[in-house]
């Protein structure tokens, strides 16, 4: 006998798992309708041992939180769990559909990444600082008030996969479109963050990519039992921005496919081709001067020829990296709170593409390999894009450092010119701060001590809702690109970090404080 949707919600409420929903069953959330509970409580997504923590996140002001967090902290309770109950309050609260509400969701797991670089007593500092954030949306919206996602049951046809979840995202059908998705991920929660890959992949915009990357990222806390959770997030914002996209995103659409047949990627296995400074090099001024079909092109020509994924991205990646070092920052009418004229941080040219690039290397190691491909076509495809469609005169402008401000810089040691670093930044000098962090490493000197200064100030500023991701994807880059060419990721993030610098976070003075640390 099949359940009806309220037993199905009922039992798995009481702990009991359908075998026909398969072993991740709950990773769905779902909590049950006990007597005298109304149908609201019957539909109520919640998170099993961490929904005390996660209530917690979601009910207290923000100025209350902060102190009942470093409480817990001292008492024991996990910064990781902190972290996962953010994510999932966050989740809960806005679904995916609130813009400063899923840019915190996108900083919680960077921030949690800065905290493991710090000195054991301001550990905390970059995690309670996001935590702030998430509380102070929660609360301008409604804090306990608004729950935008409920539990769903996985009630779809059995068979349902990729193309229907996609026919129904297209249809604007949020419900059934999250029915779908989470019968898919009764399966396999792989399976699940690859039939929706197809969908994201529709709109090669950075809100689109880089919310399926951190929501994908963020199970590493959270779990793979809270999949669904945190791939609804992405789905509904392939829904919300189904209209937008299908306007704007057609080209990438008809090309993907073509671009898959024409180089029969469908049938080959992954390369593992490692390509030579020269072929990066080269590779990497193409993409970034090409047009976005012509990029596209070139990176499925270089799977074609068998060179590796990790190659292939790191073109891409250093691609995206020149339109931080070379933008001329904000003009006039392009300016808003805390981004003034000249400046290059928060939801710059650069930035976004920067993110972009850096989400999609990540989804394609994730991906089967047919994702994994795509993902990449799209990446060039995207910094391209993202060259030409916000406009700029980017194949003019110069890179940073310039020879001018390079003959400015008096340290030749370490020391010296992390001060002259710090003092660049200190005055928003954008270009002696680039010169100061080239010299650095033109030197040979150890990364760790750059990126300590560069880390202080990515926990402390506000950065417009962008320092703590962009600071995780350039030490990402940084990581993964090669000797000859690894230092542009941490120029590009001096510059980025003396744009931002001025502002600070709000909370982060008030966690100072309660973690006994200098501000």
């Amino acid at each position: 006998m099949t359940a009806s949707r309220r037993d199905f919600l009922s039992q798995v409420g009481q702990g009991m798992l359908l075998a026909s929903v398969g072993s991740l069953a709950f990773d769905l959330g779902l909590t049950g309708a006990l007597a005298g509970e109304s149908d609201k409580d019957a539909l109520s997504l919640t998170f099993g041992k961490l929904e005390p923590l996660v209530r917690l996140m979601q009910e207290t002001p923000p100025d209350k939180l902060l102190p009942k967090v470093v409480s817990m902290l001292e008492s024991g309770t996990s910064l990781k769990d902190c972290v996962a109950a953010a994510a999932l309050a966050n989740a809960r609260a806005f679904g995916g559909e609130d813009y400063v509400g899923f840019h915190t969701l996108m900083a919680l797991s960077p921030s949690y990444a800065m905290a493991g670089q710090l000195p054991s007593d301001r550990r905390a500092l970059p995690v309670l600082k996001v935590i702030y954030r998430n509380a102070k949306q929660l609360h301008h919206k409604g804090g306990d008030r608004i729950d935008a996602m409920e539990a769903v049951a996985p009630d779809a046809p059995a068979g349902s996969g990729a193309q229907d979840l996609r026919a129904l995202v297209h249809k604007r059908d949020r419900g059934a479109a999250e029915r779908t998705l989470a019968t898919i991920a009764a399966r396999s929660a792989d399976e699940a963050f690859n039939d929706l890959m197809i969908t994201v992949e529709e709109a090669p915009e950075v809100h689109r990519v880089v919310l399926a990357h951190r929501a994908w990222d963020m199970l590493q806390l959270v779990g793979k039992e809270h999949a669904v959770t945190m791939l609804r997030q992405s789905l509904r914002y392939c829904v919300r921005n189904q209209e937008w996209a299908s306007k704007h995103y057609n080209e990438s659409r008809e090309l993907l496919p073509k671009l898959l047949d024409q180089y029969k990627l469908l049938a080959m296995k992954p390369g593992d081709r490692k390509a030579d400074d020269a072929w990066i090099d080269r590779m990497s001024q193409m993409i970034f001067s090409s047009s976005p079909a012509q990029a596209a092109d070139a990176v499925a020509g270089a799977l074609a020829e068998g060179f590796s994924q990790a190659s292939i991205g790191e073109a891409i990646s250093l691609a995206a990296n020149q339109l931080v070092l070379r933008d001329v920052g904000r003009v006039k009418g392009q300016t808003s709170d805390n981004k003034p004229v000249g400046s290059v941080h928060g939801d710059s040219i650069g930035v976004h593409a920067c993110d972009s690039a850096h989400a999609w290397r990540h989804i394609a190691a994730a991906a089967n390999p047919r994702n994994a491909c795509a993902a990449l076509i799209l990446a060039g495809y995207q910094v391209a894009h993202d060259r030409i469609s916000r406009g700029g005169k980017f194949l003019e402008w110069q890179p940073q450092p310039d020879s001018e401000n390079l003959e400015k810089i008096a340290a030749k040691d370490a020391p010296g010119l992390l001060r002259e670093l710090d003092g660049a930044i200190r005055e928003n000098n954008q270009a002696q701060a680039c010169a100061a962090a080239h010299r650095y490493g033109e030197q040979g000197f150890e990364s760790r001590a750059i990126l300590d200064v560069l880390l202080k100030y990515a926990t402390s500023e506000d950065g417009a809702l962008h320092a703590e991701k962009y600071y995780r994807t350039t030490t990402d880059e940084f990581a993964a690109t090669r000797r000859a060419f690894r230092w542009r990721q941490i120029v590009a993030l001096a510059r980025v970090t003396a744009s931002e610098y001025g502002t600070k976070a709000p909370g982060y003075e008030d966690a100072c404080k309660l973690l006994k640390v200098k501000a």
